[in-house]
């Protein structure tokens, strides 16, 4: 059945991203500090198969909730659950645009966090149906980026030179760099590469200094 289904980005990055915690083990380091491939592993289980405890990433009281669905992720066989996360939730697997909507952006953030904590890391090239896919969904949900930018920002595709809004006003900053750069710039992600910034001298120090981190 998966065979079938990897056509689309969110499933693919989901099975790169196992295929590569297996491959370095449980304690590796990622970009997320403080968690191993272990952790980051949980943290994606417990997102798509306890939804209620993971509110509390957002939402401070329900912490703890979190935290004991984590640590009996953790407390599991690591390959064990790794192959578990590598099939979607089932209502995932029914409806496969929800899994492009909400894992999209999660999968390939993760799947970098993975990646460029490896000391022999280099960038991806995309394809280009990819990129497309991914400027489309940052470039639409430009009010969601938005909302933790400290300073008006645009953000550019270097590759075509199309650009989009995520926070208006006059004098803004201009952030320009290959599509999977900027998305994990507006993640937080420290790690990137080839991305400029123009614009003011002290807004761009203000959002190059901002926490972004989701």
């Amino acid at each position: 059945m998966l065979d079938a289904m990897t056509a689309y980005l969110a499933l693919r990055e989901r099975q790169e991203l196992c295929d590569l915690a297996l491959a370095l083990g449980p304690d590796a380091p990622t970009l997320c500090e403080g968690w191993d491939a272990q952790d980051l592993v949980s943290h994606l289980l417990v997102r798509e198969r306890n939804p209620i405890s993971s509110l509390g990433n957002v939402v401070p009281p329900l912490s703890g909730l979190n935290e004991r669905a984590m640590a009996q992720r953790r407390s599991r066989s690591f390959e064990v659950e790794v192959e578990r996360l590598r099939t979607p939730a089932p209502a995932l697997r029914l409806v496969r645009p929800l899994d492009a909507l909400i894992n999209t952006f999660e999968l390939v953030v993760h799947h970098e966090d993975l990646r460029r904590a490896q000391p022999d890391w280099s960038p991806r090239t995309l394809p280009a149906a990819d990129v497309d896919l991914l400027w489309s969904q940052l470039s639409r949900a430009g009010t969601w980026f938005g909302r933790k930018l400290p300073v008006p920002t645009v953000v550019r595709r270097a590759d075509t030179g199309a650009s989009a809004v995520l926070r208006k006003g006059d004098g803004p900053v201009t952030v320009t760099g290959p599509v999977v750069e900027l998305v994990l710039f507006l993640f937080g992600r420290s790690t990137i590469r080839d991305v400029s910034f123009d614009g003011p001298d002290a807004r761009v120090a203000v959002l190059r200094g901002a926490d972004l981190s989701v």
